[in-house]
């Protein structure tokens, strides 16, 4: 069984052009066809995206039955944070605290997935989709946080598990960690020249950085991984979307 999963810094669905225009995200998401979407920047509430709970409507136009929120920034009116939309059943949601002191509040939610393959138990998917800070020193903070975290410590190192999001690691800083860290390996990598290169995502019209990452371990057989060329991204947000296919091992 193939599985695809895309992470997308959505940047609340206002593009370069200043104009929030959520369709645009739908029809970018649509024709990705993703089976699980891990979303960043997401707005419940706040007048800038016209009150809307966003991580609702938007899985209720793609047609994903599950989803959560995991709210980290209280604004005047509303708040925001990350969501993640799935065609298979979240049985469990968590949002871990990664804020570092007086910081800008960030946070990484952690869902269990079960997928029916048609055997006698559901295959099991721990997620963790995350939005680091902007500080080199910061990300390294918080990434420990999640490493140490009770949420991440629970997961078996042999289940399968996906940690993604907006890494917003330019330099790559962060990668000897979740791979040597977190024992996981980097979906979004590439080998060129004998040397390892991310997928671009950023900014969305000339990308130049690699902010956005899945990261992958147990069992899962990376089959592809691919940056979302689709010409509305370029202008939908400031990232693009990037995603992975894996097959299910069992």
């Amino acid at each position: 069984m193939k599985l695809r999963i895309i992470t997308y810094n959505i940047h609340r669905a206002i593009g370069l052009d200043r104009r929030f225009q959520p369709e645009r995200i739908v029809k970018i998401l649509r024709d990705q066809d993703a089976d699980i979407v891990l979303l960043q920047e997401v707005d419940d509430g706040a007048p800038r995206s016209k009150e809307q709970d966003m991580a609702r409507e938007l899985a209720a136009e793609l047609g994903y039955p599950h989803y959560a929120a995991g709210h980290n920034v209280s604004l005047r009116k509303g708040r925001y944070g990350n969501a993640t939309l799935s065609r298979h059943p979240i049985v469990r949601e968590r949002n871990i605290d990664l804020t570092i002191g007086n910081l800008k509040r960030r946070g990484c939610q952690h869902t269990a997935i079960e997928i029916d393959q048609g055997g006698s138990s559901p295959y099991r998917l721990e997620v963790f989709n995350l939005h680091l800070g902007l500080g080199s020193l910061e990300r390294q903070r918080q990434a420990g946080l999640l490493l140490r975290s009770k949420e991440f410590t629970a997961v078996d190192q042999h289940s399968a598990c996906i940690v993604g999001g907006d890494f917003n690691d330019w330099l790559s800083s962060l990668r000897a960690l979740f791979v040597e860290g977190m024992a996981l390996n980097c979906a979004t990598d590439k080998e060129k020249r004998a040397r390892t290169r991310s997928l671009k995502t950023y900014p969305s019209f000339a990308p130049r950085g690699g902010l956005d990452r899945i990261y992958y371990r147990g069992k899962l057989h990376l089959v592809a991984a691919e940056v979302c060329r689709h010409p509305l991204a370029m202008v939908a947000s400031d990232h693009l979307p990037v995603s992975a296919d894996f097959r299910l091992q069992k």
